[in-house]
């Protein structure tokens, strides 16, 4: 009998789900929400926001599996000498490239300018086809590779852009700083999907957000600390960029008093870009303890010295 230590506050989304999981992937396993003796915990199913934070008593644990996409808030732990495995969720996949989509032809189209207008101007302007508004998608993992190929999908001209070199099927793609401009000076609008790591804090800063054609449109599903505030600020007050549809911040809840809150070119989402779900999530879950057990490689294992 395996024992999987559930070290999450979201239990009762999982309760119907993930014991279905472990069934169906041939694993008998108890399932316990407290650890009274760690030392008999096999693997530990794991969130940030759950209540473990030391995990040196878990001594027979074989892997420590995230329920959330990003391992910043971990990866860093002292403590966790065990694999770590971030989640890469199909549920979680779909709906951010729901949302990048969206957001994407949302300015593409410039339906602002018809919903939000008061004055209900008559302007049969017509917006340019998808073919002539170039994107790039800072971040090739899953979630930007499928976004990626999402907007690809309805014709508009993506590049992308990651820390190293990748080489992908059908997708222009750059790395490094000058690849970085190159893939800014070109794009009209950009979306920023990379980890946080020491590398990509603050990628989109006044140098860089500089390099932008102007008027171009800024969207932030992925992380708050990928941008500095200030420097998009001052680029919104100048021009540089169009507008900012952000749904992650440094600080969540964003403060009620924070300039983004009152900015006419900023949109604020809170934080419901992507989320892990717990029907997928649940069998990513079984999976990786399935192969852990038959002595396979790990799905998604986390490289400690690249910090995700």
């Amino acid at each position: 009998m395996i024992r999987i230590y559930f070290a999450a506050p979201t239990w009762s989304e999982y309760e119907p789900w993930l014991p279905a999981a472990l069934t169906a992937a041939g694993i008998r396993a108890e399932i316990l929400l407290e650890a009274p003796d760690p030392a008999l915990i096999d693997y530990i199913v794991y969130a940030p926001s759950g209540p473990l934070a030391d995990f040196r008593p878990f001594t027979r644990a074989k892997a420590v599996l995230s329920l959330w996409a990003g391992v910043e808030k971990i990866v860093s732990n002292q403590s966790l000498t065990q694999p770590l495995c971030r989640m890469v969720d199909p549920g979680l996949s779909e709906s951010m490239v729901e949302y990048v989509t969206g957001h994407v032809l949302r300015h593409h189209l410039g339906m602002d300018r018809h919903i939000v207008n008061p004055g209900r101007i008559w302007d049969p302007t017509p917006p340019p086809l998808a073919r002539q508004r170039p994107v790039a998608m800072l971040g090739l993992g899953e979630l930007g590779l499928a976004c990626a190929r999402a907007l690809q999908a309805l014709n508009f001209p993506v590049q992308g852009w990651s820390r190293s070199a990748k080489a992908i099927d059908g997708l222009e793609t750059f790395h490094g700083r000058d690849g970085l401009r190159e893939v800014l000076s070109a794009a009209q609008i950009v979306v920023t999907l990379l980890p946080r790591t020491p590398e990509t804090e603050n990628i989109l800063n006044a140098e860089s957000l500089a390099w932008l054609p102007a008027g171009a449109v800024v969207i932030n599903p992925g992380r708050g600390p990928l941008i500095d505030d200030g420097a998009l600020l001052a680029a919104l007050d100048a021009g540089r960029v169009g507008h900012a549809t952000l749904d992650v911040f440094r600080t969540e809840p964003l403060p009620q008093d924070h300039p983004f809150q009152a900015h006419p070119g900023v949109t604020i989402t809170p934080h419901v870009a992507a989320d892990t779900r717990a029907p997928t999530a649940s069998t990513v879950i079984a999976e990786n303890i399935r192969r852990s057990e038959a002595g396979e490689p790990l799905l998604y294992l986390v490289d400690r010295a690249r910090g995700y």
